[in-house]
């Protein structure tokens, strides 16, 4: 890998994203860690920086094309043209079926959805113009299924179909796209999961242990040596996949 390759981490304030951001850093990256609030950054680009990296942060809602073009028009002009992409960005919005709300299902499609078809559209013009490139996209194990979570199940799940046809459309660019499917990784997302049932957090994450082959939960950098993998020269032939990160085998 030349050591002037740019990625773009969406969601990269904390948890998944800014372990991700951090990691492609040290792996020679210059990063663009986009969340909503730009001020949230601010962590993950002094890490990187402290650390010798390159970064800058930038404000983006996934959801709205006009944000999101101007992000990506920042990066290409800032840091170079983005050829690698993560598209991290998250929200959940739990809820049994009778309980959901019509703005609970639009809100998660939104940002999972939407927003990983508005990026990538956005940055697919650099990657396949640099004849290289990498998408990643964040799915999870609920695409499998899982209850109070059928919005988020079900972006989850359009996550991988919309990987598939990408590593279709834009491998003869050079481009490959695939998604990690996390299990369960210890971050402000599932502590908050565990305040809503009224959980202790360490018990919650004590009692996921217990159901985990490997015995033990995910941290956000055990994704984050996933992505550095998949945007690496060395999985230049690994395109269309679905990588279920979870400890143990899922279907």
């Amino acid at each position: 890998m030349t050591g002037n390759r740019v990625a773009i981490v969406t969601g990269g304030a904390r948890g998944i994203g800014a372990a991700t951001a951090v990691r492609l850093a040290r792996e020679g990256f210059a990063v663009a860690v986009l969340d909503l609030d730009e001020a949230a950054c601010a962590g993950t680009v002094r890490a990187i920086a402290e650390a010798g990296g390159t970064a800058l942060a930038a404000g983006v809602d996934v959801a709205d094309a006009g944000r999101v073009t101007a992000a990506v028009e920042r990066v290409a002009a800032e840091l170079g043209p983005p050829v690698v992409l993560v598209n991290n960005a998250g929200i959940t919005r739990d809820n049994l079926l009778f309980k959901m709300s019509e703005d609970d299902w639009d809100s998660v499609m939104s940002v999972h959805l939407r927003g990983a078809f508005l990026m990538t559209r956005a940055v697919q013009a650099h990657m396949t113009k640099a004849g290289w490139g990498r998408v990643v996209n964040l799915s999870s194990v609920s695409a499998l299924g899982n209850r109070g979570q059928a919005n988020y199940s079900a972006a989850k799940a359009g996550l991988q179909g919309f990987t598939k046809t990408l590593a279709i459309e834009l491998g003869k660019f050079g481009v490959t796209a695939n998604a990690i499917a996390p299990g369960f990784i210890a971050t402000e997302m599932t502590a908050a999961t565990a305040a809503r049932v009224g959980a202790d957090f360490e018990v919650f994450k004590a009692a996921a242990a217990e159901q985990i082959p490997v015995r033990r939960v995910g941290e956000p950098e055990d994704i984050a040596g996933v992505v550095a993998f998949l945007v690496s020269d060395d999985a230049s032939f690994v395109s269309g996949q679905v990588l279920y990160v979870a400890g143990g085998p899922r279907d």
